[in-house]
């Protein structure tokens, strides 16, 4: 198994990893659970870093030119090491794999846009203004509203 081979399998079982960690999200997501959401947002940052810091190592190991684009250049070095079976199998599955993660943040992001609309209508219709009915005070006596939804219906 060539270096190459051997850093995509670390991605794909890295990779494999944070896809379920985003599945994960996005059960948290669906049921609203803040708390769990912040929990679970801290340990998203150390699976992109080490992703990240995979990429480079692959792409250093391919030895083309850094202009290429990263799909480009390792497809250019797959034709040119056609006898690496396995590093064309697992970059598939990685590939694969990405497109799934890719599929399942945008799916996270969409269910995140939601949650934020309904807290804002929300927070709209709690603080629109009165709409003039009478206020009473201890006294019996009509006070006049605040303009605060919350504050005038307390």
């Amino acid at each position: 198994m060539s270096d190459v081979s051997a850093v995509i399998e670390r991605e794909i079982e890295l990779t494999s990893r944070f896809v379920d960690l985003l599945v994960e999200e996005q059960e948290i997501l669906k049921v609203g659970d803040i708390a769990g959401l912040t929990a679970l947002t801290d340990r998203k940052p150390p699976f992109i870093e080490q992703l990240n810091t995979l990429g480079r190592q692959r792409v250093a190991l391919l030895g083309l030119a850094p202009e290429v684009a990263e799909r480009d250049a390792m497809q250019q070095w797959l034709s040119i090491h056609g006898d690496d079976q396995s590093a064309a199998v697992n970059w598939e599955k990685l590939l694969k794999l990405a497109r799934e993660a890719k599929a399942l943040h945008e799916l996270n992001a969409q269910l995140v846009d939601l949650h934020l609309r309904q807290t804002s209508e929300i927070l709209n219709i709690l603080t629109q203004p009165s709409t003039g009915s009478a206020l009473y005070g201890a006294s019996g006596q009509s006070v006049p509203s605040t303009g605060s939804r919350i504050v005038d219906s307390a």
